[in-house]
């Protein structure tokens, strides 16, 4: 299976600690309004060295989620390092709050059932503070400053507005809160679950819009204004050295662990406990909810990308692409020419482009003939056997390296188009890509008689998203499966 590497895929959310209380807001405004026109050096957001071109990356949509279950230890004494959390912040453990001389003793399980209801207090606690943060340190001070226009703001901040209301006031914490006893247990959640459940379908739009989102804000960090804003506020401590998009994707990795709290929720609740029923119900209703705005966010990046396609020939426009609903994965490959090719694997196509710049915006240039996957023939070439700038068989490079990590994808029927030999940038990389096309090749739909696609089979992303004026824009250059 692919590693999730993707931008769009990090599992963790690193940039979950509340807001330390003693930062000096006024003090940022003047460092930025002094230092935003200034020679400082810009965010290095580049590609990868030549050498090394970028692994696969995952797609944006999360089912195949690697989250793990917080492990219920004090944050902040983490064993991999300093904690990225600030002092202020409260690493107490629900064990430390309970009430130890109360009328009756909790067995273990209890005591484990009872610190999953506490980190889903305490998380939704943390988010809340992170997006009140976004909006207060990032989002207000860009608009007052004027450094990216009100439709800029909105396509990288997306619906934030909409998530934060559903935090805060009447919600999970504060019910959750109100039912705790005195000796700080509380006895059932399942109810309160899953009357708050259903609003998490509001996330659906912010989730769908982060491709775009991404794209965007990753071409406005090379403006210098934005770029040293960014910096600034990247170096501040109310950051915690974290970048603007650790935090913009604090919803989406919140939204793939409800599931899991539920079930270790699920786990540690006996049977015969009145609040187990309301539970498998809850958990049941947050994986649908979970598994519906998955499928949308990958038919809205699968569909992002499709508007992202330049075509040098009509010929070019295979139906496969047009009726992929699925992005598997994309990334940069290198050519036997040592040329560097953005390769998108759809649900029914893959497709080679080139990375050109139409009006000052990157686009991807349709490179050959796409390969439908009912076509597609892969080919594992053993270091030193693929043909490298040159006509002979176990060529080496120029600096007198054999070629390794090569790989040819070619047609069934020699006749529809040229075979591509490409070069990934390691042995394990190079895993991915065959791993990925395989599953795709094995898993595409099976489809009647060809048939001229109509309007709605055309249209296989979601209109919002589709329709976004960022023609071009540059993606993350790292792969992406779903």
């Amino acid at each position: 299976a692919l590693r999730p590497i993707s931008p769009f895929f990090h599992s963790a959310a690193r940039a979950s600690a509340p807001i330390p209380g003693s930062e000096p807001r006024l003090s940022l405004g003047r460092v930025l309004r002094a230092g935003l026109a200034g020679p400082g050096p810009l965010p290095s957001d580049g590609p990868a060295p030549r050498s090394r071109p970028p692994a696969p990356q995952r797609s944006i949509s999360f089912r195949t989620e690697t989250a793990r279950l917080f492990s219920f230890t004090p944050r902040g004494r983490g064993a991999g390092g300093a904690s990225r959390r600030p002092r202020g912040g409260s690493s107490r453990l629900w064990s430390e709050t309970y009430e130890r001389g109360t009328r009756h003793q909790l067995c273990a399980r209890e005591v484990k059932r009872q610190e999953v209801i506490f980190e889903l207090m305490t998380g939704e606690q943390q988010l809340v503070e992170d997006l009140t943060l976004v909006k207060k340190n990032y989002y207000e001070p860009m608009q007052t400053l004027a450094i990216l226009s009100e439709t800029e703001l909105q396509q990288i901040f997306g619906t934030l507005d909409d998530l934060i209301p559903l935090h805060q006031g009447e919600n999970l914490l504060s019910q959750l809160q109100c039912a705790r006893q005195e000796d700080g247990t509380v006895s059932e959640a399942g109810r309160i679950l899953l009357g708050w459940l259903p609003g998490l379908r509001t996330y659906s739009s912010y989730c769908c819009n982060q491709v775009a989102a991404k794209v965007l804000l990753d071409h406005k960090k090379r403006e210098r204004p934005v770029g040293n804003f960014l910096r600034l506020c990247q170096e501040s401590s109310f950051s915690r050295r974290l970048d603007l998009w650790n935090f913009l994707d604090l919803p989406r990795s919140r939204l793939v662990k409800y599931p899991l709290l539920l079930r270790e929720l699920l786990r540690h609740t006996a049977a015969e406990h009145p609040d187990w029923d309301p539970l498998q119900e809850a958990m049941t209703l947050s994986q649908d909810i979970v598994s519906t705005i998955n499928q949308k966010t990958g038919e809205a990046e699968c569909g992002y990308y499709q508007q992202r396609l330049l075509y040098l020939d009509e010929a070019q426009r295979a139906p496969g692409i047009s009726r992929s609903r699925l992005l598997h994965c994309h990334g940069e490959l290198r050519n036997n020419k040592g040329q560097v090719l953005h390769v998108f694997l759809f649900e029914e196509a893959l497709v080679v482009t080139r990375l050109v710049s139409q009006e000052e915006q990157p686009g991807f240039q349709v490179y050959r003939q796409p390969l439908p996957l009912d076509q597609l023939i892969l080919e594992d070439l053993p270091d030193g056997e693929a043909r490298l700038g040159t006509s002979i068989r176990g060529a080496f490079t120029p600096g007198g390296e054999r070629a390794k990590n090569m790989f040819r994808v070619s047609f069934r029927e020699a006749g529809l188009g040229q075979a591509h030999t490409l070069q990934a940038n390691d042995a394990f990389n190079k895993q991915q890509w065959l791993s990925c096309i395989r599953q795709a090749v094995d898993g595409r739909p099976e489809r009647g008689p060809a048939s001229p696609p109509g309007p709605e089979a055309a249209d296989c992303s979601l209109a919002p998203l589709a329709r976004l004026s960022l023609d071009g824009r540059r993606a993350s250059s790292s792969m992406d499966v779903s």
